[in-house]
């Protein structure tokens, strides 16, 4: 079999797959025609983030089977068109945590003791000493957000500085936490004890803007912000305010909205220093990602199993095509819970009706998982690894199996507990696989669990949806389907509406004050 190495990729990356007995083509730096024109005669893709593997390219590979990635991120291969040809995308997402958490507390370091900027100012001939003075991190508070893989490298190393660590994290459980030494707070809490910050989530609609001039003013006066995770998760025109008032006293960055950044004003400040996005840029790591890749493709087209894959387990349920579309909806059942929930996560139950479920438990279990950690961790989930993350993070699981489901033959149910409650959200397929959400805690009514959700919950009486949709025509905010449910005329009741585009938060604010709603959230699946 042929395998085309496309990007630079250490030499041990080949070296292993011709020990493996493959043909190794090392054709780096081809336009996207030229590349279309080959990938036909090719087996296995070797890439790092400068191929852009689209759906063009997945159409002409004709004989692939496998694409794997020397890195973490897949954003430039269409996974979707991928799977749906039945190539294998694999990844190598730990082969820069340790890389990563050294360049955070390279940064750290540089911005307690101000060596950018010193080192600057003795290229010029000067020696100013006074104007440099910095802080010892011994003692010093560092807030964490994020304790996946690369967060709690982190806490380690701060720890050996003798800083105390405090996290934030809502799927981590606290006993786990506290064996590591770092104690689980909230993020009001985080912002109000920590000295510095350091983020290590992944960037989503729940992260973007995370640290903002409210989050900001919530701060100690001086606290130093660190981002090298993903741009976005901090807000920059924020941070520029913070570093003018005062309310800032540092800000490192090694990744930004726009890169490269462009006009970007943070990095005329005195008190900003910036690397350009270079985490996970180490001898160590390059070797480690090209070896791992090459390990990991050689498994797969011997047949001696696959790992790092970040579409195998869709591949895998095409072959069971009447438990396929209860895996998607579970999985999106444990999206929504994780979007819709409030506070640090406590317990999932999983509860699955009809024995074709019945049988599949550990499966339903998995999706609803990958559905939650996919949206709080860096790292990327499947099928395979979610339990196991679930079972690092402490997370408890609870299953269930029930024969009688009522009105439904087959049914997935999960119970979402956190320190602020519970939520339940149930779901079902009808017909020719069409995924419904069936119950939202008490209620019981009929949603597309697809696309930009809006749920609410209010007092039940005429006039509410008008109100609501006056706000979302106003907002140019499209309807695309509504769902309704309530307990008893009069009472409360439980609306969620598929809308076309994504809800601004300031929309979901207008949303809150109509006079009897209350519980508004957004979701996007």
């Amino acid at each position: 079999m042929k395998i085309l190495v496309s990007d630079p990729v250490e030499a041990i990356c080949a070296e292993i797959l011709k020990g493996e007995g493959f043909l190794v083509d090392i054709r780096t730096g081809m336009k996207a025609a030229e590349l279309q024109s080959v990938i036909g005669e090719y087996d296995g893709l070797v890439i790092r983030s400068g191929t852009q593997v689209t759906a063009d390219i997945v159409a002409a590979a004709k004989n692939m089977k496998v694409i794997g990635r020397a890195g973490a991120g897949v954003d430039n291969i269409d996974c979707d068109a991928a799977t749906r040809r039945g190539i294998v995308v694999m990844n190598t997402p730990g082969g820069n945590t340790i890389s990563t958490a050294e360049h955070t507390l390279s940064l750290l370091l540089s911005l307690s003791r101000n060596i950018p900027q010193a080192f600057e100012s003795l290229k010029q001939k000067k020696w100013e000493r006074k104007k440099f003075i910095g802080t010892e991190l011994l003692g010093k508070t560092i807030g964490i957000i994020g304790l996946g893989k690369i967060g709690r490298e982190v806490a380690a190393r701060c720890q050996a500085f003798g800083m105390t660590t405090v996290g934030y994290d809502p799927v981590l459980a606290a006993d786990i936490a506290s064996t590591m030494d770092i104690q689980l707070v909230s993020l009001e809490e985080l912002f109000a004890r920590s000295d510095f910050i350091t983020v290590h989530t992944p960037l989503n609609d729940e992260t973007r803007g995370l640290i903002g001039d409210a989050q900001i003013a919530r701060c100690k006066d001086g606290v130093r912000l660190i981002n090298c995770a993903r741009g976005g998760i901090l807000d920059e025109l924020a941070l520029l305010r913070g570093l003018e008032s005062g309310k800032v006293g540092g800000v490192a960055l090694d990744v930004f909205v726009q890169e490269p950044p462009e006009r970007n004003p943070l990095l005329d400040h005195p008190r900003v220093i910036a690397t350009p996005h270079l985490g996970a840029s180490t001898e160590e790591a390059q070797e480690k990602v090209a070896r791992q890749i090459a390990i990991q493709i050689a498994d797969f087209l011997k047949d001696r199993g696959i790992s790092g894959a970040v579409n195998a387990d869709v591949i895998q349920m095409a072959m069971r095509k009447e438990i396929k579309p209860y895996v998607q909806l579970a999985e999106r059942l444990g999206s929504l819970q994780a979007q819709l929930a409030e506070g640090a996560l406590k317990r999932i139950s999983v509860t699955v009706v009809g024995a074709q479920l019945a049988h599949s438990m550990e499966l339903i279990s998995a999706a609803v998982l990958k559905g939650v950690l996919s949206q709080r961790l860096t790292e990327p989930v499947n099928l395979v690894n979610a339990p196991l993350l679930a079972k690092d993070l402490g997370i408890s699981l609870g299953e269930r199996k029930e024969i009688d489901g009522g009105s439904y033959t087959q049914l997935i149910r999960v119970d979402y507990e956190s320190e602020h409650g519970r939520r339940r959200i149930a779901g079902t397929i009808f017909g020719e696989n069409h995924m419904r959400v069936v119950q939202l805690d008490d209620f019981h009514l009929e949603a597309m669990p697809e696309g930009h959700m809006l749920f609410y919950k209010n007092i039940d009486k005429p006039g509410m949806l008008a109100n609501v949709g006056s706000i979302l025509a106003a907002e140019q905010i499209n309807i695309a389907g509504l769902a309704l449910g309530r307990d008893r005329p009069g009472r409360r009741a439980v609306t969620i509406i598929n809308v076309d585009s994504p809800i601004p938060l300031q929309t979901l604010q207008k949303l809150e004050k109509i006079e009897g709603v209350f519980e508004v959230k957004s979701a996007k699946l």
